[in-house]
């Protein structure tokens, strides 16, 4: 498959942040926009952003502030804020029209943007994200019960993290995903002190996104999506519960948006941009086809 390389831009966005956007460039129209979720990168979409290039479409992956090599500002880590950086990389760039696709909390993010900017986004993809509602459910006493949880589910993932262990962690959750996609996902990470490896998004900026998902609430922001959207989510759910909150989910988004596409990947990986990177792509390239000029 004959691809153009990546190169890297540094966009600078409010409060003199600068994010950095892995490019692939391209004639064809419309351009895409792709963004990451939480605690991740731009290099997730590595495999999906060549297939997109090869056919001749420009690509844009943004690093979000705090995670992969953009800048950490110790503010603006929510989805708020997140959105108003992809429009101030849109204007940057001179993006419009362009289908945004976004992953996991990633497509909160990319929701925001659209409502928001709606000139940015003709149209959007919410890839197993973008849709969760758990704002009325958040008590406090739950949020402190999930902060904790978290917290320490996420320093028992890294401690003691060599590169090679990453690795074969990698390798063992997600059987599907290649050699590129395990090198993606392990750029989540950076050399500490000790040489060990450690979050590149911080505890702290990682709970303060963690509570703005917790608040989000999409059928906010649904009605004021005019631009076609692919909802495309993931079966990965272990319990029959998260799959039938998934599928309400789904649904209500499917029945408040002006023009939804809903296709379905029974699967048991989250990422769907690492284990289905030739899938996704061509899903992508059919929602272009229904973008707007």
């Amino acid at each position: 498959m004959a691809e153009a390389a990546d190169h890297d831009l540094r966009v600078p966005v409010p409060g003199g942040v600068r994010l950095r956007v892995r490019h692939r460039p391209g004639a064809a129209r419309p351009p895409f926009l792709l963004v990451h979720g939480l605690a991740s990168n731009a290099r997730l979409w590595d495999e999906v952003a060549a297939r997109l290039a090869a056919a001749h479409h420009p690509t844009y992956a943004v690093d979000l502030r705090g995670h992969g090599e953009s800048d950490a500002p110790d503010e603006g880590h929510d989805t708020g804020t997140a959105a108003g950086d992809l429009a101030a990389v849109a204007a940057a760039l001179g993006l419009a029209g362009a289908v945004v696709a976004g992953h996991s909390w990633g497509g909160s993010v990319s929701l925001r943007l659209a409502a928001g900017h709606p000139a940015v986004v003709g149209g959007l993809a919410l890839v197993d994200g973008g849709w969760v509602d758990v704002a009325e459910e958040m008590t406090p006493a739950t949020r402190e019960r999930w902060r904790g949880l978290v917290l320490s589910q996420r320093r028992a993932n890294e401690e003691g993290a060599t590169a090679e262990a990453v690795r074969a962690r990698l390798r063992e959750a997600h059987p599907r995903w290649s050699e590129a996609a395990v090198e993606a996902g392990l750029a989540d990470m950076r050399p500490g002190p000790d040489g060990l490896l450690v979050p590149r998004l911080s505890d702290a900026h990682y709970m303060s996104i963690l509570e703005s998902v917790w608040s989000e609430r999409p059928h906010d922001w649904y009605p004021k999506v005019a631009a076609p959207v692919m909802l495309l989510p993931a079966v990965h759910h272990e319990s029959v519960a998260g799959r039938r909150l998934t599928r309400e989910w789904v649904e209500g988004a499917e029945a408040a948006l002006a023009r939804p596409i809903l296709r379905w990947y029974v699967t048991a990986d989250h990422y769907l941009p690492c284990a289905h990177p030739e899938r996704l792509a061509n899903d992508l390239l059919d929602l272009a086809r229904e973008a707007g000029p």
